[in-house]
């Protein structure tokens, strides 16, 4: 039996959004991954590391995957429910988990952390990652590109200007900060919502798409959604993801 409109949104208006897992969606979504495969090259970066820092971790869901980590492992998130998280996850692996207060100046001394890492960072304070980086200490990072997921904002939204999150900006950021960027690479991927519910969880918890979101301000956007996917099938957006490693000049690593 096909679920009705307000089913579907009743029950994605309601299920928890905390954490940083998306398996609420398996089956009603999808989204191709980055060929270069984010978690294998940090489970690499971190089996070699002797102190690593992991910023914005969200609930600890990347990092707690990861089947060896240094010795020192710090990680910072700035959401309560998620620092709460990120906890529970961390620290049964020696793990320590700081708040972050959303300030730019990470509250480390420099130069005392050989790999510092990122997976969709808000923001990036290129100056700070390279001040607490020990010489030949390396950033690695995923990050969100530009015009992520612009159809289904726009749906809402209306046009957008897609200037922001730029690649070679990101570049530019971190050779400012007087790093040298030793591999940055990017692609354009597809993403599909199978039902409107799908659609309300998603901009539940990824807040930025559609800023201050709710089921009650765009209700009439998300039946019209609705009646669409219900004619035509899954609605179709696409993300974009860029790598970028950056690495402190000076060191054994250089």
């Amino acid at each position: 039996m096909r679920r009705t409109y307000d089913d579907l949104v009743h029950e994605a208006a309601t299920v928890s959004v905390d954490g940083w897992d998306f398996s609420w969606l398996n089956g009603r979504a999808t989204e191709e991954r980055p060929s270069w495969g984010y978690s294998r090259l940090l489970a690499g970066r971190m089996a070699a590391a002797r102190a690593a820092l992991d910023l914005q971790t969200g609930g600890g869901e990347i990092l707690a995957g990861v089947p060896v980590l240094p010795p020192v492992t710090v990680a910072t998130e700035s959401w309560p429910p998620n620092l709460e998280l990120a906890a529970s996850r961390l620290r049964p692996r020696g793990a320590r988990v700081v708040a972050d207060d959303g300030s730019e100046r990470l509250p480390f001394a420099g130069g005392v952390f050989d790999l510092v890492t990122a997976r969709h960072p808000v923001r990036t304070h290129w100056p700070e990652i390279a001040r607490v980086l020990a010489p030949g200490g390396s950033y690695l990072s995923q990050q969100v590109g530009p015009r992520t997921v612009f159809e289904l904002a726009e749906w809402f939204l209306g046009p957008l200007d897609g200037s922001a999150r730029d690649v070679g900006a990101a570049r530019a950021a971190a050779e400012a900060a007087g790093l040298r960027v030793v591999d940055l690479r990017f692609e354009r991927l597809r993403m599909e919502f199978g039902d409107i519910g799908a659609v309300v969880y998603f901009l539940r918890k990824v807040i930025w798409i559609v800023p201050g979101f709710s089921v009650e301000r765009y209700a009439g956007r998300l039946r019209a959604l609705h009646e669409r996917i219900e004619a035509e099938g899954p609605f179709v957006a696409h993300s974009s993801r860029f790598l970028i490693e950056a690495r402190r000049p000076g060191g054994p690593a250089a």
